[in-house]
């Protein structure tokens, strides 16, 4: 049980908390959400003891264990096994003492240890610790190396193995998905629906809110308010009482503006003077004017590019890899224009490499490649953040890959990612993550690419911000090529899933859920020490698969005529519209100036909405023809 009680907090000058209370009763899974800056992990610190409150207490059921991910990163030359298995402080001075026990030969000793081992899992701990490292990303051989040979990346992952080994009661996680990749991801959120203790987890990722929460904490007016179920059924109601809560208040308006026009009308008339004074002391029992903050909902918006005829790449028996070595081979594939994958794999397998040379930072060793020469790529990777010149502008940066464009469409382009004017003429040190990731998506679409190849665009974006990209994913014309840690984008976006792994990359005859399948198969039978199954989707599921795609080939004419069709239909609206503006201009009917110029506006007029009613009816039998396909 956690009690956060009436707690107040001021945290580098500003107010964090005010009064803020909450209860988290045991075995509850928890989401703790709000904006950033909101003080989330603030509050994990206080609950955590490490940082006091300014005023109220939080309180935990006295003895329970509580675990989370250490603040500082693992380092030395300890194994990654050994690392996590330190981490049971318990464990490791238990086998100390029997060590020592031993060596003294204290026989009753020796005895009361190993009880106290048989009670915690000694025995098992290095096969559980092994486990979860694997399903993290390592291998047997990896979790034989010392921390420090890892980037810091990685030996994040070792903290979080450390936090899920260690046992706990209470386990707070912040962020937990932050460096895994969508392997990891899916093994550590099936690793967290097993969890018997109370989770309370900090996280962007939708799908993981979902999937684990049964209830939500969302931080908000420097207060903390309780929701029932998960993220959607959170936004569902809080959707719904911010509706009620608008029209409570617009209710309670008309009645303050009612009363007020009778005071104000009757106040200094002795015969009304009596019902004036009781409307004004009605109008101060009247709750205060809420004021309702519409905060600026999130959107992004990728220029659609002029077409190409597909395929936009082909490759045949291709080869690419470093310094003479393949990472990837036998590649047989081919990109069509109206494409949506994503690429499945562990790190390390080759999917950065595949995007790599589809961007033309790598060439083939082996085969060919054929792509148009007007093809443009636009590239989006995280670690090109670190590429920014930190003294410039957003707007400075954008504008050195600009040049030939105005200032008004530069800014134009920044605004298409939420980058407002201040933001735009912020120093680009000053700019949180999420804003540098929003440049990023500027500076590799400014040219209107055919493809976007997109390696992990949804770290440091919060929910807000890859609703939006998932918007702008599907409104976008071109295709896209997609790298992700995160299922929901995965699922909202892509028709296609191509698996890479020994050293292959071919289609994927299965859907996420597959996939999650074949991976617990996989962490199931290396617990058991075998040899993981390579086929998790059944035969008619591939069937399922094929058939859909040999579908997308044949409806592909429908498609790019329903497309011809709806910007057909943009050019004419735009038309009718100039027109109507024509006509509503008073000047137009001055007497004897412009008489046959609106007869012959009206014609053309006539003539537009017959040809848009035509367009528009094709385009529903068109549109119907997909639907039902």
């Amino acid at each position: 049980m956690i009690d956060i009680n009436d707690i107040t907090l001021r945290f580098g000058g500003r107010l964090l908390f005010d009064g803020a209370s909450a209860h988290i009763s045991d075995g509850q899974r928890v989401g703790l959400t709000g904006r950033n800056g909101s003080g989330k992990t603030t509050l994990f610190k206080m609950i955590q003891g490490l940082l006091p409150c300014d005023d109220g207490e939080i309180r935990l059921t006295k003895g329970q264990k509580l675990a989370s991910v250490a603040q500082e990163i693992p380092d030395g030359d300890v194994s990654l096994l050994d690392c996590v298995l330190q981490a049971d402080t318990e464990r490791t001075v238990l086998l100390k003492a029997l060590e020592e026990a031993e060596q003294a030969d204290d026989g009753i000793k020796i005895g009361e240890i190993h009880e106290r081992l048989n009670v915690i899992g000694a025995a098992s701990a290095e096969s559980r610790a092994a486990s979860i490292l694997y399903g993290l990303g390592f291998s047997e051989e990896n979790q034989k190396r010392p921390v420090s040979s890892f980037s810091g990346g990685w030996r994040m992952r070792v903290a979080l193995a450390a936090a899920l080994f260690v046992p706990s009661d209470v386990l707070l996680l912040d962020e937990p998905t932050n460096h895994l990749d969508l392997e990891a991801t899916l093994w550590l959120e099936n690793y967290l629906s097993r969890y018997a203790g109370t989770l309370v987890v900090i996280s962007h990722d939708r799908s993981l809110l979902n999937h684990l929460c049964d209830h939500i904490l969302h931080i908000e007016g420097l207060k903390i308010i309780s929701y029932g179920g998960n993220y959607s059924a959170f936004e569902q109601t809080r959707a719904l009482q911010r509706e009620n809560e608008q029209k409570q208040a617009e209710k309670t308006e008309e009645a303050r503006q009612h009363l007020q026009a009778f005071v104000d009308r009757f106040r200094y008339k002795a015969s009304k003077a009596k019902q004036a004074q009781s409307r004004i002391k009605m109008l101060e029992k009247l709750p205060p004017k809420t004021v309702f903050v519409n905060e600026s909902e999130t959107h992004f918006k990728f220029p659609s590019p002029n077409e190409l005829p597909s395929p936009l790449v082909k490759i045949e028996d291709g080869a690419v890899g470093y310094d003479g070595s393949p990472v990837l081979s036998r590649l047989n594939l081919r990109i069509d224009a109206d494409d949506r994958i994503a690429l499945l794999g562990a790190n390390g397998n080759g999917k950065s490499t595949f995007a790599k040379l589809l961007a033309g930072k790598l060439k083939l060793m082996n085969g060919t490649m054929q792509m148009s020469s007007k093809l443009q790529v636009g590239y989006y990777a995280q670690h090109q953040t670190e590429e920014l010149s930190t003294e410039l502008t957003a707007y400075e940066q954008l504008r050195q890959t600009m040049r030939d464009a105005t200032e008004t469409q530069v800014r134009a382009h920044l605004g298409c990612f939420g980058l407002t004017q201040q933001k735009a003429d912020t120093k680009i040190a000053l700019l949180s993550g999420g804003e540098k990731a929003r440049l990023l998506f500027a500076m590799m679409s400014r040219n209107a690419p055919h493809i976007l190849l997109l390696d992990e665009p949804t770290n440091h974006l919060d929910i807000d911000a890859r609703d939006a990209l998932v918007e702008a994913i599907n409104g976008y014309r071109g295709a896209v090529i997609l790298i992700t840690h995160d299922p929901n984008l995965i699922e909202l976006t892509a028709d296609r899933l191509w698996l890479i792994d020994g050293g292959r990359c071919k289609a994927y005859d299965g859907d996420l859920d597959d996939y999650r399948a074949l991976l617990a198969e996989k962490a199931k039978v290396q617990a058991a020490g075998g040899a993981p199954k390579a086929d998790a989707p059944t035969v008619s599921r591939k069937d399922e698969r094929r058939e859909a795609a040999e579908k997308r080939q044949q409806l592909a004419p429908i498609r790019k005529k329903v497309k011809e069709l709806e910007a057909r239909l943009e050019k004419l609206n735009d038309q009718r519209d100039q027109i109507m503006q024509l006509l509503e201009d008073p000047t137009m009917y001055m007497i004897g100036l412009n008489g046959q110029k609106v007869r012959n506006l009206q014609i053309t007029l006539a003539q537009l909405d017959a040809e848009i009613e035509t367009v528009e009816n094709d385009w529903l039998e068109q549109s119907a023809l997909l639907e039902n396909s």
